[in-house]
């Protein structure tokens, strides 16, 4: 079985086991560009109030602008960063209706249509390598994650069977789940400890034989990195492909791309189309991905919004 495979059998299984958010390929680099294979996020205090506002990612650079929910601000004087970012950030951010705007003497101000709020109470990382012959860079990225500590926890999920000498070579503080993605089986070899997301972080950018970079990590930087994940996460989730236009595909019930004519799990992008020997064009309207996430887990696709209605906020105009 794939990687690919082997991953959105585990999403899957998570998603029907636990009750918030499974995300899959997410930055959790604060510096560096570490790409974590699937997040789980727990739901917090005030998760009701962020399903309310938008199905998708609320940009980060909205979120952390001055922009308040009392009095409107101008919105050049609201951000620090490049103002092209800050541009984007407030149309993405109208758009999905975590601001409004208003325009007074031909300048747009803006405010958020609710104090974004404290939904997520923690953070799960997954890295899955189903064959632990071929482990690559394994060692580094897992002691990156354990060091850095922008995640509560950090798994290692195989297909493989762990040895002890597996086991010696992967940082104690992080666990280890034997999954069988036939099965949806999962047994848990070693629990993972309990990381420090609260106070500094140690970040590996690059680890050769004769030399380690590293970068420091603030809590803050730590704070914002694991806000900017946790919302990635609820806007992106885990089904990121498109069901091929090809009639032997058949979802399971999940969601997952299914070939039969391939005989399992396959990678749209790479496995389908025309210049497979199996490709059967079908025209037909395929299963809403969306809508099988809306069913299977809390993410919801049409969300009351949290738009106010006041005078002036309705004649939007250019930045």
């Amino acid at each position: 079985m794939s990687e690919f495979a082997f991953e959105l059998a585990l999403c899957r299984q998570l998603e029907a086991e636990r009750d918030g958010i499974v995300s899959r390929q997410l930055s959790t680099g604060v510096h560096g560009r570490r790409v974590m294979d699937v997040v789980c996020v727990a739901p917090g205090p005030e998760f009701v109030q962020r399903q309310a506002i938008t199905p998708e990612t609320v940009p980060p650079a909205a979120i952390e602008s001055d922009v308040g929910a009392g009095a409107a601000t101008y919105w050049k004087d609201a951000f620090d960063c490049h103002p092209d970012r800050a541009e984007t950030a407030v149309e993405r951010a109208v758009e999905c209706g975590f601001f409004e705007r208003e325009r007074r003497n031909g300048r747009t101000y803006v405010r958020q249509t609710t104090r974004y709020p404290e939904w997520f109470s923690g953070l799960v990382g997954i890295e899955n390598k189903p064959d632990l012959g071929r482990p690559g860079a394994l060692e580094t990225q897992l002691l990156t994650d354990v060091e850095l500590g922008v995640l509560d926890r950090v798994v290692l999920a195989t297909a493989s069977h762990v040895t002890g000498a597996h086991l010696n070579r992967i940082p104690e503080a992080v666990g280890v789940w034997r999954f069988d993605p036939e099965s949806g089986q999962r047994e848990v070899l070693r629990e993972p400890a309990p990381l420090s997301p609260d106070e500094h972080g140690v970040e590996i950018l690059d680890r050769s034989s004769g030399r380690t970079e590293v970068r420091i990590a603030t809590p803050g930087e730590l704070r914002l990195a694991r806000r900017r994940i946790a919302e990635r996460a609820y806007g992106k989730g885990w089904r990121t492909y498109d069901l091929p236009d090809c009639e032997r595909i058949d979802p399971d019930e999940a969601g997952l791309p299914v070939c039969p004519w391939k005989g399992g799990t396959v990678r749209p992008a790479v496995d389908c189309g025309p210049d497979c020997p199996g490709f059967e064009h079908d025209d037909s309207e395929h299963i809403a991905l969306e809508r099988i996430r809306a069913e299977r887990s809390p993410w919801k696709p049409e969300p009351p919004g949290t738009k106010r209605e006041q005078s002036g906020l309705d004649q939007f105009g250019g930045s």
